[in-house]
């Protein structure tokens, strides 16, 4: 059998066969590799370079190589974080003619590590808790696009920080299987799966003296569970809103919020019912909201108040006929904010009588706002809208002169430092 390369793109195969197939991985040469961290694997796996890329090679049987290459374009197909499948490789023989392994040839991920290299420095529990969060909502997604990993592990993943936000990307789909729906014991059985290898691995990390005193192994992987359980919940539960109770939505950000996640994407489908909204969450490092809003409008605020107007925009934004997410046609998400700094927060803001402001900044204002418009709605039953907002928040926070003024002005003096209480769901 000849050396045969089965490629995702016409010109990969190119830059593949400069690369010493008839040498065993172990033994390539150091000028064709690049030195870059490896997490442990049961296969032989090595970088090297491919014409103006870094790829990531791994001798693995023909069967198996083939089955893994097809799952992870599969994976691609449906947008779930995982590696690019680049290539197979089979028909490999060395100098004497004797086979070699098939390989199965990736994409180099940047910017990412695999977790060995991240404790290699002891890292601190709450950075840990968003690593696994992040994992967390890998296995969600997985699971929602009909994927059975059969092995998630800290060894199977890769993480990447980009921006203040934590990402996980699944590295090896050997085992896994895809599916038009995954039932609820196949996810439970992933579910096992992954607390015991997690807890095995921080084990690992505890007896080399890599994991942080007070990080309990077992303890933290019954907790990726229980966050993959409340994130399941949060994101698959049926829910359609009618165009009144629009802040049925803020509602459901909120308990993301609550949960430690953001939302990294969120779509509206008009039905005859309502609008059903559907959620993508991500793991977001301090300082985040502060980063993005003022790269979105330019505005400078505090974390509190910059996650509270993000918000808002972005449930403005989806709102808009020209919000497309992927669509080169559609508006670009900075123009889309520059619109509602144009449109709803300014116009907001003005209705509030400057010598009523005091010593807050414009940020502050639309927050409280925004809080107190949640409130209302609630009340109401129905969304409220800004306008009635303005003029119930200045006659009853601004200017209180009744015993529910005073009320009203003590929820918002909490709200400013996001102490302001949610009600039940």
């Amino acid at each position: 059998m000849e050396l045969q390369i089965t490629a995702t793109s016409p010109e990969h195969p190119a830059d593949l066969l400069d690369l010493p197939w008839g040498v065993p991985l172990e033994e390539w040469p150091d000028k064709h590799l690049v030195a870059l961290p490896r997490g442990i694997s049961r296969h032989v796996v090595r970088f090297a370079r491919a014409g103006d890329e870094v790829v990531a090679v791994k001798e693995v049987g023909e069967w198996a190589a083939v089955r893994e290459y097809e799952l992870l374009r599969d994976l691609d197909r449906l947008a779930v974080p995982a590696v690019d499948a680049l290539a197979v490789v089979t028909g490999r023989r060395d100098a004497q003619g004797e086979p070699l392994e098939p390989v199965l040839i990736t994409r180099h991920l940047d910017g990412s590590l695999p977790y060995r290299s991240m404790f290699e420095t002891t890292m601190r529990p709450g950075t840990i808790n968003r690593l696994l969060d992040a994992l967390a909502v890998l296995l969600v997604r997985l699971h929602l696009s009909g994927f059975a990993w059969g092995d998630c592990s800290l060894s199977n993943t890769l993480f990447r920080r980009d921006a203040g936000e934590y990402a996980a990307y699944l590295v090896d789909a050997e085992t896994g299987q895809l599916r038009p729906r995954l039932s609820h014991g196949q996810r439970e059985y992933d579910l096992e799966i992954a607390r015991v290898n997690i807890s095995g691995e921080l084990m690992d990390l505890e007896a080399g003296g890599s994991l942080h005193p007070s990080v309990d192994p077992v303890e933290f992987g019954t907790a990726i569970a229980e966050r993959y359980c409340e994130l399941w919940h949060e994101l698959t539960r049926q829910s359609v809103y009618p165009l009144a109770k629009r802040h049925y939505i803020d509602r459901r950000i909120r308990r993301l919020n609550d949960l430690g996640f953001d939302v990294a994407e969120m779509q509206i489908q008009a039905t005859p019912e309502g609008d059903a909204v559907t959620f993508l969450p991500k793991v977001v490092d301090a300082g985040h909201h502060q980063r993005q809003l003022l790269r979105l409008t330019g505005m400078d605020a505090e974390e509190n108040q910059a996650r509270s107007l993000l918000r808002d925009l972005e449930t403005w934004m989806v709102s808009q006929d020209d919000y497309a997410p992927g669509d080169p046609l559609g508006a670009r998400p900075e123009v889309l904010a520059h619109r509602w700094v144009r449109d709803v927060f300014r116009p907001a803001v003005r209705l509030v009588p400057r010598e009523l402001r005091g010593s807050a900044d414009i940020a502050q204002i639309y927050h409280e706002l925004l809080e107190h418009r949640w409130l209302m709605s609630e009340r109401a039953g129905h969304d409220v809208g800004l306008e009635a907002t303005v003029e119930d928040y200045i006659r009853t926070v601004l200017r209180p002169g009744t015993e529910a003024g005073a009320g009203a002005a003590g929820v918002a003096s909490g709200a400013g430092t996001g102490g302001s209480p949610e009600p039940g769901a």
